[in-house]
């Protein structure tokens, strides 16, 4: 394998590897103050599409951890930048929170359920089957199908909740139509925020807790890869995959001396 670039950018997952269950994972402080500290372009991602920029910001920095806005970027932010670059000003009926219809209204779009032209579902802790129902027959009719991530499930304390990848099979079932994931391991997303901040993938790495998404999107937009232990992945999950992280180490404060 060719010797990689020094990395002179990081983009790094947040829960599961930043914080668990609201709260800061030992090395999350110290690794952003590195960071900030060091003046490198780094992005903190998650394909939650709940909450806009500046709320994680204010989420996070609750927890000690001082994040600025422009350093955060989200699957909602992802599918906004997406939608904005194949159909500027066009329209959607959108099944999401803030986060993701805050990011549609910044790009100019609509958001009607009359003939939009894409269905746009995201992360909700609220999902209708009205609004399932609706979203069926908009693509039925010709809408195109949007999803911010294909997570199956959520963490929340009291275990897993199904999550925006389980209600698009859902709605695929019911269509026929396969939705565009926007999020993690779409490299999409993590090439849209590696050109947010100026950095290049060859000299770029991506730190996370699954290896389905976030070593997976690393690995095919060319980043050096570095899997926590302190998420969703196991060491033993590791060979169930048909690819491998540049790196395991246990937990965020392994990196600090990595900035």
């Amino acid at each position: 394998m060719a010797e990689r670039k020094p990395i002179e950018s990081w983009l790094t997952d947040m829960d599961g590897v930043l914080i668990h269950e609201g709260v800061p994972i030992p090395g999350a402080d110290a690794f952003i103050k590195k960071l900030r500290d060091s003046g490198k372009p780094f992005l903190v991602l998650t394909n939650n599409s709940i909450y806009t920029a500046r709320d994680l910001q204010a989420r996070l920095n609750r927890m000690g951890l001082d994040v600025p806005v422009d350093n955060i970027w989200t699957s909602a932010l992802a599918t906004a930048k997406f939608l904005d670059d194949q159909r500027p000003g066009g329209t959607a009926y959108v099944i999401g929170e803030a986060g993701l219809t805050t990011a549609l209204h910044d790009i100019g779009y609509v958001l009607t359920d009359h003939a939009p032209d894409y269905v746009v579902l995201g992360e909700t802790r609220t999902y209708s089957f009205e609004a399932m129902t609706k979203a069926v027959r908009l693509i039925n009719g010709g809408a195109r199908f949007i999803c911010t991530n294909p997570d199956e499930t959520g963490p929340s304390t009291e275990g897993p909740l199904p999550a925006t990848g389980a209600v698009a099979a859902l709605i695929t079932k019911a269509t026929g139509k396969q939705p565009y994931f926007a999020g993690k391991p779409n490299p999409l997303m993590m090439r849209t925020g590696l050109n947010a901040i100026g950095a290049h993938s060859e000299t770029s790495a991506m730190i996370g807790d699954r290896m389905d998404t976030d070593v997976l999107a690393g690995l095919e937009a060319g980043m050096e890869t570095f899997l926590v232990l302190t998420g969703l992945t196991t060491r033993a999950d590791i060979d169930r995959h048909p690819f491998r992280p540049s790196n395991v180490v246990n937990s965020i404060a392994d990196l600090v001396d990595r900035v």
